[in-house]
């Protein structure tokens, strides 16, 4: 069990201790939360191993919330309502041929929706693409006029002819690398609903795009793309790789009418970011103890000093977000010690982050997990931990949903079906399923959608490859994600 004494998932405090700054880095200390992200977190898997057994394999389930938006201080929460931390946003988007008639009709409502959802901080620019990019907007703020100039600019949003993708991206990405004064949070929403005309693929985009969004040599992107695939047509497998590589998500839009929606929900987020380079970092406690392995999805980990120490690049968080990540120990058999006092300190659990209000690393008051070191269990140290159970089947299914797509691509339609058979059996028995989690309901919900779209290859190419990356796309960031068409649709809060 953590010693942590705020609990796994306790809820923001209202009060706040006063931040002790040392060489430009905030300390939180006392039992308080700190302003931006609850405390960091941690669960075992199972209460008790006997003193006298080992374990290769022991999970544990480690992560950080950050608060809601209503429960910070009263100075900092209007401060974030009228839009302190405000952003540099770039709406990319393809003007292209086969957007005409109430594609563009919509895709104008949701750009100025987007617009007046921007306060007067916030900076907003608009890029245009067909077989050209061009800058519509230049970055401004959305001010009065600002607002007026951004309605101006999308009502005038034209047909015109082919598909630059890479071009019009390339632009947006300009107008951030040449902005005068930044923001704390920049980002880029490109949508597109076609094919890029310039043959370019997925296969060459790192040699295309710059490094800003396309980083070289394992380092991060410093711009993240958010990409929606409007309508069936799009290129899927290439804004995918471009949303993967810059760290941002990609968007599956099926039905014309959810546009404004798939776009609320980005911006939403992007005006709610609490914390920033988020890192969480794991450090063996007791002797013997060892990180074997980290899951982490696209989020970049490190397991060193030779299983002593783990850290995992969160990046951003929006409001109330939470990220956890599953972390594998080796634990050896309870030393004398450890069977005198009856347990076995594991894991130390701290989270760092930098504020976006004032740019400062806040060090977050970590948690130590530990569990009890028994001569015999007793019936409730059999009892498996339903948070680290409902981990284990998202990263399952999401196993499954990656090897069925890999032999949907090569043909093996009964080899996909067969995969996702088992992937559901073996969830659907899950002492979580069981319980009625309703993230099981979710992920059962969602291994019946991928096999319903992977009946045929034909099928599979018109509507499954899309909504698979999609959902991938969202597990692999623990994002919420709008997929499907209005009929039927899947809000995956993951």
């Amino acid at each position: 069990m953590s010693s942590n004494p705020l609990g796994v998932h306790d809820r923001v405090q209202k009060k706040h201790t006063t931040a002790q700054k040392s060489g430009g880095v905030k300390y939180q200390s006392g039992n308080n939360m700190p302003s931006a992200t609850g405390a960091s977190n941690g669960s075992p898997e199972l209460p008790a191993i006997p003193a006298s057994d080992s374990n290769s394999e022991f999970a544990v389930l480690a992560g950080v919330r950050a608060v809601p938006l209503l429960n910070l201080d009263d100075d900092h929460s209007r401060h974030r309502r009228l839009g302190y931390v405000p952003i540099d946003l770039v709406l990319v988007l393809d003007v292209s041929s086969s957007m005409i008639g109430a594609k563009i009709a919509l895709l104008k409502r949701a750009v100025e929706f987007v617009i007046q959802n921007l306060g007067p901080s916030d900076r907003l620019s608009i890029v245009a693409f067909s077989y050209d990019a061009k800058r519509i907007l230049p970055l401004r703020r959305m001010s009065g006029i600002g607002h007026k100039d951004a309605s101006l600019a999308a009502s005038y949003l034209t047909i015109v002819g082919g598909t630059d993708i890479v071009g019009g991206l390339k632009k947006g990405v300009r107008v951030l690398e040449e902005r005068k004064g930044r923001n704390p949070v920049a980002s880029i929403m490109l949508l597109s609903d076609g094919q890029d005309g310039k043959g370019h693929s997925h296969l060459n985009i790192n040699q295309n795009l710059p490094a800003s969004i396309c980083p070289r040599s394992g380092k991060a992107a410093i711009y993240p793309v958010h990409t929606f695939g409007f309508g069936l047509d799009h290129d899927s497998v290439m804004l995918n790789a471009i949303s993967d590589a810059s760290g941002g998500t990609f968007s599956f839009i099926e039905s014309i009418d959810m546009v404004q929606e798939a776009f609320a929900r980005c911006v939403g987020g992007l005006l709610s970011v609490v914390a920033q380079q988020v890192q969480l970092a794991m450090t063996t406690v007791s002797p013997g103890v060892r990180i074997g392995s980290i899951t982490s999805g696209r989020h970049f980990n490190k397991n060193s000093g030779q299983g002593q120490q783990g850290i995992i690049d969160v990046e951003d968080l929006y409001a109330d977000e939470e990220k956890e990540f599953l972390v594998y120990l080796s634990i050896p058999v309870a030393t004398s010690k450890e069977k005198v006092e009856g347990k076995t300190l594991l894991l130390d659990v701290t989270c760092s982050y930098i504020d976006p209000l004032s740019n400062e690393k806040v060090q977050v008051k970590g948690v130590r997990v530990q569990i009890r070191r028994p001569e015999h269990l007793c019936p409730s140290d059999a009892v498996a931990s339903m948070e680290v159970d409902r981990h284990r089947n998202r990263v399952w299914v999401v196993e499954g949903i990656t090897e069925a797509k890999v032999k949907i691509e090569m043909e093996d339609v009964k080899g996909a079906q067969d995969v996702l058979d088992k992937h559901r059996s073996t969830l659907l028995s899950s002492a979580s399923a069981q319980a009625g989690d309703w993230l099981c309901s979710q992920l059962e919900a969602e291994l019946i959608e991928v096999k319903k779209r992977m009946a045929s290859v034909k099928s599979y190419e018109k509507k499954g490859r899309t909504y698979v990356l999609a959902g991938l796309s969202s597990h692999s960031t623990k994002g919420l994600l709008l997929v499907g068409s209005r009929q039927s649709r899947s809000m995956m809060i993951l």
